[in-house]
């Protein structure tokens, strides 16, 4: 019998994989078609208390419309090419480096239902502890996976220090530089910067409560699929 918790894995999965199936008239073939789910970006840092705060607004966000979304973390800090372990300067210091480490590492190698738990999971555990070994390894348990045979523990390596998680931590700060994320947390919906929380929410045209961010989620996910779905009546 499976555990409770890897059952309970498998039935989010399930609900949230969202397909329209099509019968063509003579019924000699079906036609599956997946709905495009919308590109959620938050640029944090593992240590911030404002990413802390925006990724428990997520949370709730993602307990409505978590099948309708494609969400993932951006880094920011200061690429250092003089600094022997990362190459980067993290804000709240080394051990959030390796936050950021641990954290990309799990999304890299989970699917969302694992990696989001093990990341609210850090934060539960308060800003302190998070970088720290086991951390990483209570919170791989609480996600449901075994931290010492996964393949999320080889690319953090010892410490979050791991050549495949550097370089992970390395391409996602240039990828929040490009993408002009300065602040934590910064808040992107299918390509446009929403809102942002920095102190004080701010630059948050359409609001910033969970109800706010479900209503865009909505109405984006609309607009991405109503050509999906004009395409399918056609056929």
């Amino acid at each position: 019998m499976l555990p409770a918790l890897a059952l309970f894995s498998l039935l989010w999965i399930a609900s949230r994989a969202t397909v329209h199936s099509l019968t063509v008239q003579d019924h000699s073939q079906v036609v599956i078609t997946e709905d495009v789910k919308v590109p959620v970006v938050l640029g944090v840092m593992s240590r911030c208390p404002d990413a802390m705060l925006c990724e428990a607004v997520w949370d709730r966000v993602l307990q409505r419309v978590g099948n309708k979304v494609d969400i993932s973390l951006s880094f920011i800090a200061k690429p250092n090419a003089s600094d022997p372990t990362y190459g980067v300067t993290c804000m709240h210091g080394v051990e959030e480096c390796a936050g950021n480490v641990y954290e990309l590492c799990v999304a890299k190698y989970h699917p969302t239902s694992e990696w989001w738990p093990f990341l609210q999971c850090q934060n539960f555990q308060g800003r302190d502890e998070i970088g720290l070994p086991e951390t990483a390894m209570n919170c791989a348990t609480t996600a449901g996976f075994h931290w010492e045979d996964d393949r999320a523990s080889e690319c953090a390596g010892d410490n979050g220090q791991g050549q495949e998680g550097v370089k992970l931590l390395q391409k996602s700060v240039e990828n929040s530089i490009q993408l002009g994320i300065q602040k934590s947390c910064t808040i992107i919906i299918n390509g446009k910067q929403v809102c942002i929380r920095d102190g004080t929410w701010y630059e948050c045209e359409g609001g910033h409560a969970p109800a706010d961010f479900i209503r865009q989620i909505n109405e984006e996910y609309e607009r991405l699929n109503s050509g999906i779905r004009g395409a399918s009546s056609i056929l």
